[in-house]
């Protein structure tokens, strides 16, 4: 997070020696200061009508000998289409507790009836799972969806600072003690997968229902 202490120095909170501490970073030496912070971290603020900002152009003569980056080639990645978990609002993630690749098509059939996406921790991904863009946490992407729903993760605070601002935490695992359950809105401690499923399949019902009526 971001805060100005009394001096007016800028303060930087964010996780530090592998996640296992929060540390506070301060320059107060130097001027200006500046910080980024990833997509999603903060809610958006909201249009004042009639406000306006002052801007200023500013020439900056360079050469091209004073640039030493060239673009050679865009690749696409291919996946036009698919829909950023950044921006989601509805995003179906597993971790360690799901076991093997072929599994998490269980969450795709769940986040598909959700209108969402499939999201992953830093784990699944280490293991081949997920590709690392759905990775969400600390070196994945944060996320602010309407529903968050993770399905076997521990909830390593690597992970959990990607996805506690959530609306709605869901959080479906087999260990009570799991650390995922303290940010959780509502947690089920059993099997995920029948859990998963079940949800899936009652989903579907509702929506067959609304139809029908």
């Amino acid at each position: 997070g971001l805060d100005i202490d009394d001096k007016g120095n800028l303060m930087q909170t964010r996780p530090a020696f592998g996640g296992n501490i929060m540390a506070t970073i301060m320059c107060d030496r130097f001027r200006p200061q500046m910080a980024t912070v990833r997509s999603h971290v903060m809610p958006m603020p909201e249009r004042v009508p009639g406000r306006s900002g002052t801007i200023v152009r500013a020439s900056l003569p360079i050469s091209e000998a004073d640039i030493f980056t060239k673009v050679l080639q865009v690749i696409r990645d291919g996946k036009g289409g698919e829909v950023d978990i950044a921006g989601a609002e509805f995003i179906v993630s597993g971790g360690r507790g799901m076991m093997s690749k072929e599994n998490f098509s269980i969450l795709k059939e769940l986040a598909e009836e959700l209108g969402g996406v499939v999201g992953a921790s830093r784990s699944a991904v280490d293991a081949g799972w997920m590709p690392a863009d759905r990775q969400v946490g600390q070196t994945g992407k944060t996320v602010r969806p309407k529903i968050y729903i993770a399905c076997g993760i521990s909830g390593a605070i690597q992970h959990l600072v990607g996805m506690q601002d959530s609306d709605l935490v869901i959080a479906i695992n087999r260990d009570p003690e799991a650390p995922i359950f303290e940010v959780a809105s509502y947690g089920i401690v059993g099997d995920l997968f029948q859990v998963v499923p079940a949800i899936t399949s009652e989903l579907r019902l509702l929506k067959a229902a609304a139809k029908a009526a």
